[in-house]
């Protein structure tokens, strides 16, 4: 109950300052009603879906290492730490940082039975790696290091910005032609018949906003899947070949047996582990198991 107050507060908290920075910004920027009696503004419209779609997420990405530390009250590794295992993390991050050429992260813990490492921050001088007490008690010291070279590999190829910057794009433009369709459909572009109605043009805007917010959520997950077959690759760089594979092998293992247990698919933390199919396939944001180590085996 306490971590879903914190999450719900959390929530309004950064929508309020979304909301609010955002009209700080029009405000200045002067960026006029996009619905006007001539008809559609199409420049005020573009100005005001790219300040819609672009603030959110840069917030969302400014306030990502102390949202995670608080959602998922994760506790950060002092750097004298005499704790074995504590030390021996900080060890293999600070020599795949060192590898990787990138200055030294926030490193912390969270109490999580899910086999679970991310990776956020608004870039690569201000990021944070945190991994899961179960994925500390789940894996071998070598697989955990695969994990973790897979996590500053995201770090090193500037993830976290660039899907924030395709999702501020893809806001803009689900926006942009909602609103556009919806002028059309509503029969506001009309300019000589009243029939137009602002109650139907809201509604067009909102059926449509889900329509295209569902393409474009293909999109990024398409992006999603290919970032990740990167961060392997780079992971393996880092860490080696066969501790990468090792580690993807481990969450097979530990995927079936959850599998086993539940009887259903399993959705994890680690590496956002899911196994949809049909057409859901094509909103998974990470790619088989499977087909993973068979690119770093370079059997495809």
């Amino acid at each position: 109950m306490k971590t879903m107050a914190k999450r719900v507060l959390l929530f309004l908290l950064l929508n309020i300052a979304i909301i609010t920075t955002i009209s700080i910004i029009l405000q200045l920027l002067q960026v006029r009603p996009y619905l006007t009696n001539a008809g559609l503004d199409y420049e005020a419209l573009l100005i005001f879906c790219l300040i819609w779609g672009f603030v959110g997420a840069f917030i969302s990405l400014a306030l990502s290492r102390l949202m995670a530390k608080w959602m998922m009250g994760v506790q950060l590794i002092d750097s004298d730490t005499t704790n074995p295992t504590e030390r021996q993390l900080l060890t293999i991050i600070q020599m795949l940082i060192k590898k990787a050429g990138l200055t030294m992260p926030e490193v912390g813990i969270y109490d999580s039975p899910e086999v679970n490492a991310f990776a956020t921050g608004p870039s690569q001088t201000r990021s944070l790696i945190a991994v899961s007490s179960g994925l500390l008690r789940t894996m071998q010291w070598d697989e955990i290091e695969g994990v973790l070279a897979h996590e500053i590999s995201h770090i090193a190829n500037g993830d976290m910005v660039t899907m924030t910057l395709l999702q501020g794009v893809v806001n803009a433009f689900v926006m942009f032609l909602a609103r556009v369709f919806a002028f059309i459909v509503s029969g506001l572009g009309k300019q000589r018949d009243s029939r137009g109605s602002p109650f139907l043009y809201m509604a067009c805007v909102f059926l449509f906003q889900i329509v295209f917010m569902i393409l474009g959520s293909m999109i990024i997950a398409a992006f999603s899947r290919f970032r990740e077959f990167r961060a392997d690759a780079g992971g393996a760089r880092l860490a080696g070949n066969i501790s990468m594979i090792q580690a993807l092998k481990r969450l097979q293992q530990v995927s079936h047996i959850r599998e086993t247990e539940t009887q259903k698919n399993a959705s994890f933390q680690a590496f956002k582990i899911s196994h949809p199919g049909g057409m859901l396939r094509l909103f998974a944001t990470h790619p088989p198991l499977e087909k993973r180590i068979r690119r770093l085996q370079g059997r495809e």
